[in-house]
């Protein structure tokens, strides 16, 4: 097993337009983990998602979603509990909105029960998010007992929701998260100043690092990735240009999941950071979290 992601996939309605206008959407499948999961899949990783989705319609549908791109559903759990959906209106500025309907779901009933059961001793790389320990009591424990099981490398996204959680409690996950983290990729300003109280990137990158993270990938949107190793000297990565941006839905998403399949593969995490970032510009040109969807070979052409 290449990849391992434990999350909640959502059933996605985007429309072109913002919510207080749009009138038609486009029904597709999204979720931070779905989305980190089809973009390792689309880069060339062998990848397990592991979640609970409800037993109705939404939920099979969401199985055969993840199968045809390449997923693997063997870890997606039906039963007690609906399917968690959200509405999201696009704009290229980045300044979204999202409408959840996920309280109570089927996802958030996930327990360090669901860890056990998943191939966490057989990955290469364990993708774990702070969206995922804020949907529910339970899952906010699944999330560090994930990280202490793995025996792979973490990768941790802390992807601080105000409306899922506190500031608190999301810096709670974070430092126990921490020490297990082969990498933790946080974004600046959005995670780090609620998360750190810090918005400067170096300064950023040495909170994490104090935490006891191996290394830490601090986004930048447009100015790119500050990535700190330890005590080495920490390394500028570029954002890539486009021409296109549709939606910014699920970039950081494309991100993790590209970088978590070229670490799968045994390559230096600086390359792994590129990647990330070459898929995240990839995805800008789709609607929703996986309308967009970069392949290993348009990864690869992009970070030559």
């Amino acid at each position: 097993m290449d990849v391992v992601v434990l999350g909640e996939p959502l059933v996605e309605f985007s429309a072109d337009r913002s919510l207080n206008d749009a009138e038609q959407f486009r029904l597709s499948f999204s979720g931070d983990a779905m989305n980190a999961s089809v973009a390792a899949a689309a880069a060339g990783a062998q990848v397990a998602l592991v979640t609970r989705v409800g037993d109705d319609e939404f939920g099979e549908r969401l199985i055969a979603f993840a199968a045809e791109r390449g997923v693997l559903t063997g870890w997606m759990a039906r039963g007690e509990g609906h399917t968690g959906a959200y509405a999201v209106g696009a704009d290229p500025s980045g300044e979204r909105a999202f409408s959840y309907m996920r309280y109570g779901s089927a996802a958030s009933r996930m327990t360090p029960a669901d860890v056990d059961r998943a191939p966490l001793a057989q990955a290469r790389v364990v993708v774990l998010s702070g969206i995922t320990a804020a949907i529910s009591a339970t899952c906010a424990q699944a999330v560090p007992y994930a990280a202490r099981a793995a025996s792979g490398r973490v990768v941790y996204d802390p992807n601080y929701r105000a409306r899922l959680t506190g500031p608190r409690e999301a810096r709670e996950t974070l430092a126990a998260v921490a020490p297990h983290a082969a990498l933790i990729k946080i974004s600046s300003p959005g995670d780090s100043s609620a998360l750190l109280g810090e918005t400067e990137p170096r300064e950023v990158a040495r909170a994490c690092l104090r935490l006891g993270a191996a290394a830490v990938a601090v986004t930048m949107g447009e100015h790119g990735v500050l990535l700190a190793e330890g005590e080495a000297e920490p390394v500028a990565i570029p954002a890539m240009r486009t021409e296109l941006i549709v939606d910014q839905t699920g970039a950081g998403d494309n991100w993790t999941g590209a970088l978590a399949a070229w670490l799968a593969r045994g390559r230096p995490l600086a390359e792994a950071v590129r990647a990330g970032t070459a898929a995240a510009t990839v995805s800008l040109a789709g609607q929703g979290g996986t309308g967009r969807v970069a392949d290993r070979a348009e990864i690869e052409q992009l970070i030559a």
